[in-house]
């Protein structure tokens, strides 16, 4: 191949099943109302819904310090500390900003952000469901793609952005 045909796009259609590309121009939203809430002082904000596949990619905002949720993940779940800092209560290590974090399908955890924190957003790609559990493993309720979907067009219809809002994010 030439230097030239490198600076030359693909000259085909796309495969006609193949859903469009997502580009999210502003992943840090200006506008408040795009953070769903999730409890007092945490938030998420969804950037893909992927129903075919059964998962989800989203930032999660806390401002406050506290235990968020006890759970555990049948799949894999791929994290990226953007701000501040959290942490689990099972494990010894602290996820910092700039921070990578895999979590092991199977394994319970609960996360925790600490007093010292204003604020921490984390990069979450969320694969199958988060199964909520009390100390002791009894199951307490789930979230999974469908659920967080439903969460949103609630929050987006009470909120005047409409429940199709979150439409653009659904793939």
């Amino acid at each position: 191949m030439s230097d030239s045909d490198k600076w030359v796009p693909y000259r085909h259609r796309q495969p006609a099943e193949s859903p469009p590309e997502l580009l999210v121009p502003s992943v840090m939203p200006t506008d408040e109302r795009v953070w769903v809430p999730v409890e007092q002082n945490v938030w998420f904000r969804p950037l893909l819904m992927c129903v075919s596949r059964g998962y989800w990619c989203n930032l999660l905002r806390v401002r406050r310090s506290g235990v968020l949720s006890r759970h555990r993940h049948p799949l894999p779940v791929h994290g990226l500390v953007l701000k501040g800092e959290w942490r689990y209560l099972e494990h010894d290590w602290i996820a910092r900003e700039g921070s990578y974090v895999y979590e092991t399908p199977g394994e319970t955890h609960t996360l925790v952000v600490d007093p010292h924190v204003d604020e921490m957003i984390t990069f979450f790609q969320v694969n199958g469901a988060m199964i909520y559990v009390d100390p002791d493993g009894n199951v307490t309720g789930f979230d999974d793609v469908f659920t967080r979907l439903e969460k949103c067009r609630n929050h987006y219809a009470a909120c005047g952005l409409g429940s199709e809002y979150i439409e653009q994010f659904i793939r």
